[in-house]
């Protein structure tokens, strides 16, 4: 299954207690290694924020949670995804039979 997990900051309160989450954040982050099991195809960060996108490659949803629950001090959301080709695919499939049912 793939997931898209995006990653936002969560309000941190003081300066300086945001400056120490980051430098928290960092100094986990440059230590963490992705579970074998993790096909990461796509790693990035939206510019001008502490946030980012990673598509991963991953059937086990408890080692997808316990990524997210690395680094508290972002919230996550981890979604399933499927390619653009087979959605366009299965919805066709779905219209076709809505128009071949009978109208009452």
């Amino acid at each position: 299954m793939k997931y898209m997990i995006s990653w936002f900051e969560r309000p941190q309160g003081s300066a300086m207690e945001y400056e120490n989450a980051q430098k928290r954040i960092l100094e986990v982050f440059t230590q963490w290694k992705a579970p074998t099991h993790f096909k990461i195809e796509m790693f990035v960060v939206r510019v001008g924020e502490w946030g980012g996108h990673m598509l991963v490659d991953c059937d086990d949803p408890v080692a997808v949670h316990k990524a997210c629950s690395t680094f508290p001090a972002f919230e996550f959301q981890a979604r399933p995804v499927i390619a653009v080709e087979d959605a366009v695919r299965v919805e066709l499939e779905a219209i076709a039979w809505r128009d071949q049912l009978k109208r009452k």
